[in-house]
C-alpha cells in the first residue's frame, strides 16, 4: 500500500530532521553532567575517583572537536547525497541515511574514549547530511505549490521536536546513579545515545510505504509511475484532474529541454547562467548558521551558567528555550506560504540582530570576568546577576522566538525551490554542505570564543546578521506559491538583469492565484504554462 496523503508523506519523511535534533541535544544536555565530564576526561577506565575537582571535562578545543565531528561528517554526507539521490532516487537515499545513522548510534552508545565518540559522531553526521539535503528535495518535488512551504518547513519543526524530546530524555537520565565523581553511572549518557537510533528505524520502515518523487521518476523516463504518483497525491485519485495534466505538461517540457544535460556535474552549478542561484542557495544555508542559532542550542548551558544558574536549574532553564523553539515554529508551518519567503527572512534577520546586539551590550556593560570560568568551566567566563542576568536570558529566549518562525524553516524550504530539475539534487546537496561546513567551524570556534573574547562573540554574530539582511534584500527572489518550473522563469527572465533575472525586490507572490491553479482554474493554469514555455524558449535560445 502506497500512502497518498501529502501530510502523511511529509510527517514520515521529516523524521529525518528529527535525527539532527536528537544529535544536538544529545550533546547539549550531556556535556554538563558529572558522568560525561569524568568519563571522557579520564578515558575508558571510569570510576572510582576520590577528588571531585579532577572531573573538569574536556578542554574547550577538545569539546569543540567532539561537537564539530557531527557537522563535519554532515558536510561530507550532504555532498555525496546528490550522487546517491540522482541514482537511487530521493526515497531510497533517505533510507540509506537511516542505515548509516543506526551504525553511528551504535558506535556512539558503545564509546570507550573520545576517539570512538568522535568516530561515531562523524558517521552519524554522514546520515544527517544525506537526510538534511534530500528530505527537502523529496518533499519539494512531491508537494503542491500552495503547501510546499509548510511541508518542507515541517522538517525544521521535526528538528525542534527532536531537540526537545532528546533533551528531556537526557535530563531524566542525568538522575541515574550518583552525581559525584565517585558514584556516577555511564548510563547517564549511554541510554540517550542508544535511544537516538529509534527514529531512524521508524523512518526506514515508514519510507517503504511512501511514493518516489514524481519529478525524479519523470527524469528517468518512468512516466506512468510519475503520473500515478501525481494522480494519487495531487489529483485525489482522478487521472483527469486539470492540475495533474498541467503538472505533467510542465514536467514533460522541462525534462525535454534538460535531456541534453543528462550527465550533470557540480561544475555546472558554477557556470554563468547558474552561479547566481548557486550562491543564493549556498548563502541561505550559510546565513542560517551565522545567525548563531545552533550555537545557542549546543552551548546554551554555558550562557545560563553565566546568568547565575547551576545544576538542574541550568538544564531546566535551557529546556524552556527548546519549548519556545517548538511552539514558535508552528506559525511558519501555518502561514509561511502566505507570508512569502522574502518578508519572513528579512523580518527574522532584523529581530535576531536586535537581540544579538542586546546580549552583547548586556554582557559587555554588566558582566564580570571570572578567571578560569565558573566552577572550572572556562567557557562560562563571565558572571551576571540581578536585572542584567534576567535581561540576558530574556534576549536569548526572544532570539530563539525570532529564529523559529523565520530562518529556521525557510532555510530548508528555500534552496530546493531555486534550481531546475536536472541539477536540483546536487545543488541542494552543495548548499546543505555549506550549512554543515559552517556548523563545524562554529562548533570549534564558539567554546574558544566564549573563553577568550567573551561578550564580543555576540558582536560578531550581530554583524553577520546585518550583512545577511542586505544580502537577502538585494539578491533573494520570492519563490512562494510558484511551481518549481515557474521559479526557473524568474532566473531566465529575458527582461531582467543578465545572469540574475528578475530583480529580487521586484518579485512577489499571489497565494490566491496558486490555490486557484491547484483547484483546476483553467485560465490561471493556461497563464502559468504560457509563462513557463516562454521562459524555456528564452533559455534554449540563450543556451544555443
Amino acid at each position: 500500500m502506497v500512502v497518498g496523503n501529502i501530510y502523511a508523506i511529509a510527517a514520515v519523511s521529516v523524521i529525518g530532521g528529527g535525527l539532527f535534533g536528537f544529535d544536538i541535544s544529545s550533546m547539549s544536555a550531556i556535556i554538563s553532567t558529572t558522568a560525561y565530564k569524568c568519563y571522557f576526561n579520564h578515558g575508558p577506565r571510569g570510576p572510582p575517583f576520590n577528588d571531585d575537582d579532577v572531573c573538569s571535562g574536556l578542554s574547550s578545543l577538545a569539546q569543540g572537536g567532539v561537537t564539530a565531528a557531527m557537522p563535519g561528517g554532515s558536510w561530507l554526507g550532504a555532498l555525496i547525497s546528490g550522487f546517491i539521490s540522482d541514482r537511487l532516487g530521493r526515497k531510497y537515499s533517505i533510507m540509506v541515511g537511516c542505515v548509516i545513522w543506526i551504525i553511528g548510534s551504535i558506535i556512539i552508545c558503545a564509546s570507550q574514549n573520545m576517539g570512538m565518540l568522535i568516530a561515531g559522531r562523524i558517521i552519524n553526521g554522514l546520515s544527517v547530511g544525506i537526510e538534511s539535503a534530500q528530505v527537502p528535495v523529496y518533499i519539494s518535488e512531491i508537494a503542491p505549490p500552495s503547501k510546499r512551504g509548510r511541508l518542507v518547513g515541517s522538517q525544521q519543526w521535526a528538528i525542534t521536536w527532536g531537540i526537545l524530546i532528546m533533551y528531556y530524555i537526557s535530563f531524566g537520565c542525568s538522575y541515574i546513579g550518583g552525581r559525584t565523581s565517585s558514584t556516577y553511572s555511564e548510563s547517564v549518557f549511554r541510554i540517550p545515545w542508544g535511544v537516538q537510533m529509534v527514529p531512524a528505524v521508524l523512518l526506514f520502515i515508514g519510507m517503504m510505504f511512501l511514493p518516489e518523487s514524481p519529478r525524479w521518476l519523470a527524469r528517468h523516463d518512468r512516466w506512468e509511475e510519475c503520473q500515478a504518483v501525481l494522480t494519487l497525491v495531487h489529483g485525489k485519485g482522478d487521472p483527469n484532474s486539470p492540475f495533474v495534466a498541467a503538472e505533467m505538461q510542465e514536467i514533460g517540457e522541462m525534462c525535454e529541454f534538460e535531456r541534453q544535460n543528462a550527465d550533470v556535474t557540480y561544475f555546472e552549478l558554477f557556470k554563468p547562467k547558474m552561479i547566481n542561484r548557486t550562491f543564493i542557495g549556498l548563502f541561505c544555508q550559510i546565513w542560517s548558521q551565522l545567525t548563531g542559532m545552533n550555537v545557542m542550542m549546543y552551548y546554551i548551558t554555558y550562557v545560563f551558567s553565566m546568568a547565575g544558574y547551576s545544576g538542574d536549574a541550568t538544564l531546566l532553564a535551557s529546556s524552556i528555550q527548546y519549548i519556545i523553539n517548538v511552539i514558535m515554529t508552528v506559525p511558519a508551518l501555518i502561514w509561511v506560504d502566505k507570508w512569502g519567503r522574502r518578508p519572513t527572512l528579512l523580518i527574522g534577520g532584523v529581530l535576531m540582530m536586535i537581540w544579538m546586539f542586546a546580549n552583547a551590550g548586556i554582557m559587555g556593560a554588566h558582566g564580570v570576568v571570572v578567571p578560569g570560568g565558573i566552577e572550572g568551566v572556562a567557557e562560562a567566563s563571565m558572571r551576571l546577576s540581578g536585572a542584567p542576568a534576567k535581561g540576558l536570558i530574556a534576549c536569548t529566549y526572544l532570539f530563539v522566538a525570532s529564529y523559529a518562525p523565520t530562518w529556521g524553516p525557510v532555510s530548508w524550504v528555500y534552496p530546493p525551490e531555486l534550481y531546475p530539475l536536472r541539477v536540483r539534487g546536487k545543488a541542494v546537496a552543495l548548499a546543505t554542505s555549506a550549512n554543515w561546513a559552517f556548523n563545524t567551524a562554529l562548533g570549534l570556534f564558539v567554546p574558544v570564543a566564549f573563553t577568550n573574547i567573551r561578550w564580543q562573540t555576540y558582536i560578531i554574530f550581530g554583524v553577520f546578521l546585518f550583512v545577511m539582511i542586505l544580502h537577502v534584500f538585494f539578491l533573494f527572489p520570492e519563490t512562494a506559491g510558484k511551481t518549481l518550473e515557474e521559479t526557473e522563469a524568474i532566473f531566465e527572465d529575458p527582461h531582467g538583469i543578465p545572469y540574475i533575472g528578475t530583480p529580487a525586490w521586484k518579485t512577489s507572490h499571489d497565494a490566491k492565484r496558486t490555490v486557484a491553479a491547484e483547484q483546476g482554474d483553467v485560465e490561471v493554469l493556461g497563464e502559468k504554462l504560457a509563462g513557463n514555455k516562454s521562459a524555456a524558449v528564452h533559455a534554449e535560445t540563450t543556451e544555443t
